[in-house]
């Protein structure tokens, strides 16, 4: 009987499907691996990308569009100043006392005398009417004293004629004579004393009329500087007590007073023609000329003073607004002096891209492309007719590689 060879045992090589392999790891704990690649891939990304952007600001130099007077575009030279009344009033009491009755307000128009205030004028009202009582007795005192001489003349008269026929003594002549003198003194004295008496009433009118304020001239009401209630004193002589009422001016007198450096005063000549822009209403420039050249320098600013006066104002103007005045060339006419407006900016902060004129406005870091309608050129500016606004801000010699929406860093 031939042996059979054994078989080989297989069993180790079984796998054992109930076990788990200690090397094999949980659904949840791969997708966690999982979220924390992606976050580290996130932040890599952004790294790389603020590191890309980090000095990629272009760096450029701005300029404002802004409205532009043709005329003042010619000008030999422009100096600032401000609108100023030439007739001004800080109108104040001459009498002291509560101010009882304020019949005006801030802008208000008053003409010459008009009643502006009135003070508490009890005691100098009493004072009037005692003085006016005073000439009554005088005027009385008067008709007696001259009835008195009267009868004393008559006395005289009598007297003469019976000495004249010896049939008084000189001693009765004497006294007759010496009572119409006396008559005639009282008289006098009578007449004095109502002289005295009306020049009571009249410096009592005086302080009457210390209680109103009227105004010295046609104008308008600027500041109110008391209420109803507050003490009035002439100069503000107390702590307590208010000086000027109301500040008048009278605007048909308000004109430009700039400061000239001195080393440009030869420039100016009275009569010259302006044009005065105020910064209140840039696109409504105004015609004037040099009224005046005040004769005196400022020392601490080396300037001198010119007066400038508006061709025709309007009730837009107002005192105290600062103002550019721009001289003309002497030989200015008529059809130079321009009063229109146009918006302009530096002809340099125009470029061309695409064969058409287009200019860069900035706006919140980047530079953004704005095709632009231009018209004349007056110096070194260029006027505007479409595409920007006034107040915009634009970029001012465009570099080549500048596009629409370039981030950029605003120079000094």
């Amino acid at each position: 009987m031939t042996d059979r060879p054994a078989k080989p045992d297989l069993s180790a090589l079984r796998i054992n499907r109930d076990e788990t392999p200690s090397s094999s790891r949980s659904p949840r704990s791969r997708r966690g691996w999982i979220w924390i690649v992606m976050a580290a891939v996130v932040v890599g990304l952004a790294i790389v990308i603020g590191l890309q952007t980090t000095g990629s600001a272009i760096p450029v130099e701005t300029a404002t569009v802004q409205y532009l007077n043709p005329a003042s575009a010619r000008s030999l030279l422009t100096a600032t100043g401000y609108v100023v009344a030439q007739r001004k009033a800080e109108v104040a009491s001459k009498g002291t006392g509560r101010l009882e009755v304020l019949n005006v307000e801030e802008g208000d128009w008053v003409d010459q005398g008009d009643i502006i205030a009135k003070l508490e004028a009890d005691d100098v009202t009493a004072a009037r009417e005692a003085a006016r009582a005073t000439v009554s007795v005088a005027e009385a005192e008067v008709a007696r004293t001259k009835a008195l001489e009267k009868e004393a003349k008559l006395v005289y008269d009598r007297a003469a004629d019976l000495l004249n026929q010896e049939l008084i003594s000189h001693a009765e002549f004497d006294n007759a004579e010496a009572r119409y003198h006396s008559a005639s003194a009282s008289v006098a004295a009578a007449e004095a004393g109502l002289v005295s008496a009306k020049a009571d009433v009249q410096y009592a009118n005086v302080q009457v009329e210390n209680t109103i304020i009227r105004a010295p001239f046609d104008g308008t009401v600027l500041t109110k500087n008391a209420d109803v209630g507050d003490v009035v004193a002439p100069f503000a002589s107390s702590a307590a007590s208010k000086g000027a009422v109301v500040t008048l001016a009278d605007m048909g007198s308000l004109e430009v007073e700039a400061d000239v450096s001195e080393s440009n005063i030869e420039q100016i000549t009275r009569g010259q023609r302006c044009v005065i822009t105020l910064d209140a209403y840039p696109a409504n420039p105004y015609d004037g000329y040099v009224k005046k050249i005040v004769p005196t320098a400022d020392r601490t600013k080396a300037t001198v003073m010119v007066k400038v006066a508006f061709d025709r104002l309007n009730e837009r103007v107002l005192p105290e607004m600062s103002a550019k005045v721009s001289f003309l060339p002497q030989e200015s006419d008529s059809e130079m002096i321009d009063s229109r407006t146009v918006l302009s900016i530096p002809s340099s902060a125009i470029t061309e891209r695409d064969g058409e004129q287009v200019a860069f406005v900035v706006r919140q870091g980047r530079a953004y492309q704005t095709a632009v309608e231009t018209g004349a050129r007056y110096g070194g500016a260029i006027e505007i007719r479409s595409g920007l606004t006034r107040g915009d801000v634009v970029v001012n010699n465009p570099a080549d590689g500048l596009s629409d929406g370039s981030e950029v860093e605003l120079g000094l």
